[in-house]
Formats: C-alpha cells, structure tokens, sequence
C-alpha cells in the first residue's frame, strides 16, 4: 500500500509517523485490497480543546473509501478514524460475499 502523510499547519515528528503507519498496517491486515492511503492531520483553529483532526482517503478497487475525526490528540483522532475506515471495510467485504 502506497501512503501519503501530509501534515497542515505543524510538522508531524518521527513518533506520529511511525504510529499512522502502524495503524494503517492494521488495516491492510482486513483487506489486502487497499491500493493507497492519503493521511491529511491538521490544526483546526475553529474549536479549543479538540483542535486536532485526521482524515483518511483509503483508494479501494470498489471505490474509495474516507473518514474524518476529530479530538484532543493526533492519536485518538487517528485511532477513531481507522476504527470507521475498519467498519467500511469489513462493509464491503460482507457486500462482496453476498453477491
């Protein structure tokens, strides 16, 4: 799977880095199909606290895929965002059984 991490307003470190791969590795474990994974985190300056958002555009052969959190930390809203992306995912395996 072929990832692109682009991270608005900040410069992401080496240890969120290595996180989001970690995570999307996770989901190439549920499919194998994903072809690429575009990573957007930024700064929102709109709301105090829960300022930090991650989507996530997963290229899939049925068509894309893409979910969009926000929360306190990069982590957690990365984490939820995988946590959608997983559900969409096993979504569409269950549609492809089906038919």
């Amino acid at each position: 799977m072929n990832i692109q991490i682009h991270s608005v307003r900040f410069d992401a470190d080496s240890k969120l880095l290595d996180f989001v791969h970690q995570k999307l590795a996770k989901l190439e474990q549920i499919s194998s199909d994903i072809v690429s994974a575009e990573v957007f985190l930024r700064i929102d300056n709109d709301q105090e606290g829960e300022n930090k958002v991650a989507e996530i555009k997963l290229e899939y052969p049925r068509g894309p895929l893409f979910a969009r959190k926000q929360s306190k930390t990069f982590e957690e809203a990365f984490d939820s965002t995988v946590d959608a992306l997983r559900k969409q995912l096993t979504k569409q395996k269950e549609k492809m059984k089906g038919i």
